[in-house]
């Protein structure tokens, strides 16, 4: 505020209350993160962008600079608490943070790129909490690792093995 030459008061009658300055605060720092992730996909190729925008956000680098990564981490427990007007300002930018993940996924049915889109995001998000709950450390890149693969599709239910009984024939 020093440097934008206001005070602390004048900064804050630029908004109709604390919900909007939050509002505002996340809404701001969500569409950073969606243009990174914009800007990250678009140099890569079709098929590997999806994978590409995980591993960036389930890095050791993103863990360890929260000041410099993407805001849902640290906010969506607090914002959950808070006024109806913060909710729906990161309801609506988390809707548009799916909408660049569906994007990625144009050889999917709307409605089942929508959904790996959000439990992707979601899975990621959750990761990220974890790891940085628990510092930098195995357990935390550990956590970040099972994040990239389960994100990613890679962690599939293990298949139920049908063993058949072998007949011996006596000759």
């Amino acid at each position: 505020m020093k440097l934008a030459g206001l005070t602390h008061g004048g900064f804050y009658n630029h908004f109709d209350s604390r919900a909007a300055l939050v509002g505002e605060a996340i809404a701001f720092a969500m569409d950073q993160m969606t243009a990174r992730w914009k800007k990250l996909a678009n140099g890569k190729a079709n098929g590997e962008r999806f994978e590409a925008l995980i591993a960036d956000y389930l890095s050791a680098r993103h863990r360890d600079n929260p000041k410099h990564g993407c805001a849902l981490p640290a906010l969506a427990a607090d914002v959950a608490r808070s006024s109806p007007r913060e909710r729906r300002a990161l309801a609506s930018k988390l809707e548009r943070m799916i909408d660049v993940f569906v994007e990625l996924l144009p050889d999917e049915e709307p409605q089942q790129a929508r959904q790996i889109a959000t439990g992707a995001i979601a899975t990621m998000v959750g990761s990220m909490v974890l790891s940085r709950a628990v510092g930098a450390g195995k357990l935390s890149d550990s956590i970040l690792e099972a994040g990239r693969m389960t994100a990613g599709g890679r962690i599939r239910k293990p298949q139920r093995r049908t063993i058949k009984a072998m007949r011996c024939d006596k000759s």
